[in-house]
């Protein structure tokens, strides 16, 4: 029952992203340090029983498990000339599970960043990056991937890149940045501003938006801050905010608030809802049921997102100043 991300956004009015890849092999016994990827030919009973449990739990979208797989990160495990092995074989696992669904499954093919610097500040170029990417992308391709999920960018000339990649493998694609500083990227860029990034390209994104960052509270805000895009917005947030338990890393979010999540960042105009980091089937089962129920509201204040699911990590910046602006507080 194969289908492609541009019919069901227009045959749906809300679709649901699955949740987190690498925590979720963390609990099932992946190393500190060991690359994900490798578990694609390793392990790939693992692989496909989370991609299944979370289909069982509601998923529109699954994302396959290649978001280090490209020739720079997997050179630090002397794995780079696996890039198109590894993200072959991770579409073949994804899309095993979507086509066995009984109903329309998505497979999205993980694309993250290289961990490289562009020039000047780094010595990536745009034609080096491209490379790297193309090679994952006809990897993913060639496995059965029905779309390109380009995430947790930071960089415009990188997501650029990874678009331009995308194209010219002939895959369409979504664009997801990371907002984690002060309300900004990594690299400085405003909410409003990820679609400039891609202007330029002859193709534009099926959706753009945001994944990760710092919790569902900064990421809602940068929902909100994106509202008004001329294409359909994605959000795809942390399950709560990390800590420590000893020494293992912990994610403060239930699965009420992950449910609570949903139903406001479809007020907030999304159209794809999933969760990131520490998001487990459990969790998105509760979205899956939040967002069945809802009916969309009014758009939430940045008051109203604190009330409901907690204090901001980051303050809400501004966008008239190199500064954020106060922190909202309850």
């Amino acid at each position: 029952m194969r289908t492609t991300l541009t019919e069901m956004l227009a045959t749906r009015p809300v679709l649901l992203a699955d949740g987190a890849t690498g925590t979720n092999y963390f609990a099932a016994g992946l190393a500190s340090g060991e690359p994900p990827e490798f578990w694609n030919v390793d392990r790939p009973e693992e692989v496909v029983g989370l991609h299944q449990r979370f289909v069982d739990a509601g998923a529109d979208i699954i994302l396959t498990n290649t978001f280090g797989c490209n020739p720079h990160r997997l050179k630090l495990h002397n794995a780079q000339d696996r890039t198109y092995e590894l993200a072959r074989r991770a579409a073949e696992l994804a899309r095993s599970v979507a086509d066995a669904a009984p109903r329309p499954v998505v497979v999205g093919g993980s694309v993250g960043p290289t961990g490289e610097l562009f020039e000047p500040m780094g010595s990536l170029t745009r034609d080096a990056a491209i490379a790297s990417f193309t090679r994952e992308l006809e990897g993913l391709r060639d496995g059965g991937a029905d779309v390109a999920w380009i995430e947790t960018m930071s960089s415009p000339e990188e997501a650029n890149a990874a678009a331009s990649a995308a194209i010219a493998v002939g895959l369409p694609y979504v664009l997801t940045y990371s907002f984690d500083t002060a309300g900004r990227t990594m690299m400085g860029l405003l909410p409003k501003a990820a679609a400039d990034s891609v202007a330029d390209q002859p193709v534009a994104p099926l959706a753009i938006g945001a994944n990760c960052g710092v919790g569902a509270p900064d990421i809602l805000v940068t929902l909100v801050q994106m509202r008004g895009s001329a294409v359909p917005l994605i959000t795809k947030g942390n399950c709560g905010v990390p800590h420590f338990e000893g020494t293992e890393v912990v994610y403060s979010g239930t699965p009420q608030l992950m449910a609570r999540y949903a139903r406001l960042a479809i007020d907030a105009g999304a159209r794809i809802v999933g969760g990131c980091c520490g998001t487990t089937p459990e969790h998105l089962a509760a979205m899956r049921a939040a967002i069945d129920a809802h009916v969309r509201g009014e758009q939430p204040t940045v008051e109203g997102i604190i009330e409901a699911v907690g204090p901001l990590t980051n303050a809400v910046p501004s966008e008239n100043t190199d500064r954020p602006a106060r922190r909202s507080r309850r």
